[in-house]
C-alpha cells in the first residue's frame, strides 16, 4: 500500500499485557477505517512486519505494550523520530519479543538499502504500561481498561494521517512527540 498507513499490532498474548498491542489491533476491527489505512496483527512475527513495510507506507503505527516507567495502564503516544522518545534511563523504545520492534526498524533500514525501498516517513508508538508480561493469557485490568483509549488515539491519527499523493509536511497534527497520561 504505497503511501498508506500502516497500523501494526504487535505482542504475545502468551505473555499477559504483552498481548496489548494484538487486543487493540483486534478492537480497531470493529470501527470503519479510511481506504489508505491497513490494520494488521503481526504478534511476534516482527520479520513479516519488516518486509510488508517494504510496500511504501508513509506512516507506520506501531502498537505495543511499552514500559516507560508510568502507572499500569498509562497509554503513552510516542514519535519514534523525536530526540529523547525512548524509555527514561536510555534503551530501546519499545521492549522484548524474539524482533522486537525497535530490531524490526533496524532490520528495515537494511532491506531497503538493498531493494531502494524507503522506510515510513514517520514512525509513532501507541504503548500501554504492563502490569505483568509474565507468562498467562489474558490482559491486567488497567491494561484492558486502556484498549477503548489506544482504540481512540488510534482513530485519531488515521484520520489526521496524510493520505497517499499529498504533501505529508503541509499536514501535521497535534499529537506528535506527546505522552497521553491516563489514570488507571
Amino acid at each position: 500500500m504505497s503511501g498508506g498507513v500502516l497500523v501494526a499490532g504487535i505482542g504475545n498474548v502468551f505473555l499477559g499485557d504483552d498481548g496489548f498491542g494484538v487486543e487493540v489491533v483486534r478492537s480497531l476491527s470493529a470501527h470503519p477505517l479510511p481506504d489508505h489505512v491497513e490494520v494488521v496483527d503481526f504478534g511476534v512475527r516482527g520479520v513479516h512486519l519488516a518486509y510488508q513495510l517494504l510496500d511504501g507506507y508513509d506512516t507506520l503505527v506501531l502498537i505495543d505494550a511499552t514500559a516507560r516507567g508510568g502507572a499500569p495502564g498509562t497509554v503513552y503516544l510516542i514519535d519514534a523520530g523525536e530526540a529523547g522518545a525512548g524509555p527514561p534511563g536510555g534503551g530501546a523504545v519499545l521492549d522484548g519479543h524474539h524482533m522486537s520492534p525497535d530490531a524490526v526498524l533496524a532490520l528495515l533500514g537494511t532491506l531497503c538499502a538493498g531493494t531502494g525501498s524507503t522506510p515510513p516517513r514517520r514512525t509513532l508508538v501507541v504503548g500501554c504500561e504492563p502490569a505483568s508480561v509474565e507468562e498467562g493469557i489474558g490482559l491486567s485490568a488497567p491494561v484492558a481498561a486502556a484498549v477503548p483509549e489506544a482504540v481512540r488515539t488510534v482513530l485519531e491519527l488515521v484520520r489526521d494521517a496524510p493520505r497517499p499523493g499529498a504533501d505529508p509536511d503541509a499536514q501535521t497534527t497535534a499529537h506528535s512527540a506527546r505522552e497521553l497520561r491516563r489514570t488507571p
